[in-house]
């Protein structure tokens, strides 16, 4: 049984799509879309990191994902407050049976990664196409199967952290040169082109 996606996903059915942002625009506009980076600053402040922006495909037959919370890389006891916000827009309805992803109600309040003896508890997300799905770090989730035959289930991740922690894409090799054309500030700030947190450049931050 092959994993993948960081060896959350189990199969061949799970497909995941990396460095959107550089794909087009519109991935740009999610990625500072107001609504998401107010609740950014609610749950983790600012300045912000984007870790990464991903797309997941789970096409028909894919098997469920691994139960996991989203900062497994913080060192535990982990601090009482979460480190990273997940904002999710679901491309495809998410159904129990095409593949939503399923959460664990409350799973934050144990303020560590799920152990074998947790079993799992977890409920799909249900939601229309266009929703927007948000869970800070510590929630366990996972992808659900899909057992349907002919629908896919395709969502965008925008992972955002707080500024001691690297990006898992790294942007300055891998990002467009036209994204940075014309990039907010806050656009620049969660890709660390600016100094808010980051470290100057010849003592200035850089544009």
């Amino acid at each position: 049984m092959r994993q993948n996606g960081f060896g959350l996903d189990y199969g061949d059915g799970n497909h995941r799509v990396w460095n959107v942002l550089s794909r087009d625009p519109v991935f740009v506009a999610l990625a500072e879309h107001p609504t998401a980076l107010r609740l950014v600053r609610s749950t983790i402040g600012w300045p912000a990191l984007l870790g990464n922006l991903s797309a997941n495909i789970a096409l028909p037959g894919a098997q469920d994902g691994l139960l996991h919370p989203d900062q497994i890389f913080v060192p535990q006891p982990w601090p009482s407050d979460p480190q990273g916000i997940n904002v999710a827009w679901c491309l495809d309805p998410f159904t129990a049976e095409n593949g939503a992803t399923r959460f664990v109600p409350e799973s934050h309040r144990h303020n560590r990664a799920p152990r074998p003896e947790d079993g799992d508890a977890s409920l799909p997300a249900l939601a229309p196409a266009g929703t927007m799905i948000a869970f800070e770090s510590r929630i366990w989730h996972r992808s659900g199967a899909n057992t349907t035959s002919n629908q896919n289930r395709a969502a965008l991740f925008a992972w955002y952290s707080r500024t001691i922690y690297r990006t898992q894409e790294n942007w300055f090799l891998s990002l467009s040169p036209w994204v940075l054309e014309g990039a907010s500030d806050e656009l620049l700030t969660l890709l660390a082109y600016r100094s808010e947190g980051f470290g100057l450049v010849n003592g200035h931050s850089p544009r």
